[in-house]
């Protein structure tokens, strides 16, 4: 089947399970209220209802389509989902009253809307709608999965930039990538590593094989090409007719949350600094010290298991105390349980790896639940650490980093964290410390409590739902 085809029959199937998700909301908010609270209140009969129903699932869906719920994202979180939905929800079910005040008072139409069928109807509503679309969600990665409905990409760049793009579709085939193939850049390197992708040509045959391979989108992965290049290889990919993506050179700006300005016409790009400032710091310290007091309460049994069974299964301390840099990159004594034998580094410091052979059995599981960090809540409540931040590495790696990675010592402006927004997106262990600098600065520059809130529920998740590589 055509891959259009298949992404049209999957943005109509999104639609119509919003109207089931909706009309199946309100059908069962109409029946609950017969009985939640038991009152006298006399209700007509659900037919009566339909022009309220109509003007309800019509005006959430209006909302859904400027909110872009029906724009199909390569890779969307389920919080941010659900965060969407239930603005959505909300906004066109007030709307939906409004209307149907307006339109429904004393006609024939005129009906008693139950405020409490009006709450059901709002939270059975953004339930369903949630379930509906981790229901497609299932549907449209099953069907990608086959081969069906992918969009048929190009990379064009063969350096570490180019590699590292690859890599990411390659490990997420949830993105709905297939990969035909990689074009020489500017410098006519030779391909970065090992990824069994095919080298077609160069810029100069793009057009050609865009029309030849049927490709859908082409990324331009090549930020040592000058402006002039950039333009002429745009322009040889949409005489292609293909949807094109440039990543981006400016390494200060990737980092932020960029708006359009303009000065009389002309546009100026806007970078947004730090966020976290005055207040919101008083705010990050409450929910850090209420997390980590409450979390060490919580958990103590557990961690008091698990230290027994360090304890038991091989000499040494329970815990590992190690210098790490945080706040003003200053060095304080990050807690963890120990997860490694104790003569680990005797051949001096070492990134873990995956199946690392100095971890301990119990080390393995340990680190693949990240349970091995608990007590670091210990230096989160002695306000050396955050529940959310850039993740403390050694002064050794540090001295590394700085001479090699721009703006690297800019993640050291916050307070390091248990958790952050790069370990979330798959950044830890023996990872890209480009990348993971660059997920950093995002978040010290687009901070707020939601987002914290968001990257705490996703490492939970992860530690439970997801299998974890233990580095």
């Amino acid at each position: 089947m055509n891959r259009k085809r298949v992404r049209s029959l999957l943005a109509t199937l999104l639609i119509l399970l919003d109207v089931v998700a909706l009309v199946l909301a309100f059908v069962l908010a109409y029946h609950l209220r017969r009985f939640v609270p038991p009152d006298p209140l006399n209700l007509g009969p659900l037919a009566s209802y339909l022009p309220l129903l109509g003007v309800q699932v019509a005006s959430i869906l209006v909302v859904f389509f400027f909110y872009r719920l029906y724009h199909l994202g390569r890779a969307v979180s389920r919080v941010d989902q659900f965060y969407s939905i239930f603005g959505g929800v909300s906004v066109g079910s007030l709307a939906a009253i409004a209307v149907a005040s307006f339109a429904f008072k004393n006609n024939v139409f005129e009906l008693d809307y139950p405020r409490a069928m009006i709450i059901y109807a709002w939270v059975l509503g953004i339930v369903l709608v949630n379930l509906g679309r981790l229901f497609h969600h299932w549907l449209r990665t099953a069907v990608q999965a086959k081969g069906l409905g992918r969009d048929r990409v190009l990379v064009v760049g063969t350096g570490e930039i180019a590699q590292m793009i690859l890599q990411k579709i390659q490990w997420s085939p949830q993105l709905g990538y297939e990969i035909v193939g990689q074009v020489n850049g500017t410098n006519g390197a030779t391909p970065v590593g090992q990824l069994s992708v095919p080298l077609l040509g160069d810029t100069d045959s793009l057009p050609d094989l865009i029309a030849e391979k049927d490709i859908d989108e082409v990324i331009l992965a090549i930020p040592e090409a000058g402006h002039q290049e950039l333009i002429r290889i745009i322009s040889l990919c949409e005489r292609g007719g293909a949807v094109v993506k440039v990543y981006p050179d400016l390494f200060q700006i990737m980092a932020s949350q960029i708006s359009i300005d303009h000065l009389g016409g002309l546009p100026l790009i806007s970078v947004r600094d730090v966020a976290l400032r005055g207040w919101k710091l008083t705010l990050k310290r409450a929910m850090d010290l209420i997390g980590a007091a409450v979390a060490l309460v919580v958990l103590s049994p557990l961690m008091a298991l698990v230290a027994l069974l360090i304890k038991l299964e091989s000499p040494g301390p329970v815990f590992y105390i190690q210098e790490r840099m945080g706040l003003d990159a200053k060095p304080f004594m990050v807690v963890k349980f120990r997860s490694m034998r104790q003569d680990a580094e005797r051949n001096g410091p070492g990134w873990t790896k995956e199946n690392d052979p100095r971890r301990t059995r119990l080390g393995r599981l340990l680190r693949s639940t990240n349970m091995d960090e608990l007590p670091q809540f210990v230096n989160v409540l002695l306000g050396e650490m955050s529940l959310v931040g850039p993740r403390p590495e050694r002064p050794v790696y540090v001295q590394q980093f700085q001479q090699s990675i721009p703006r690297y010592m800019e993640r050291h402006r916050e307070k390091a964290g248990m958790t952050g927004w790069a370990q979330v997106n798959g950044l830890r262990g023996d990872t890209s410390i480009w990348e993971r600098t660059k997920y950093d600065l995002w978040y010290i520059e687009n901070w707020s409590l939601w987002l914290d809130i968001r990257i705490l529920i996703r490492t939970v998740l992860q530690a439970l739902l997801v299998k974890n590589p233990g580095y």
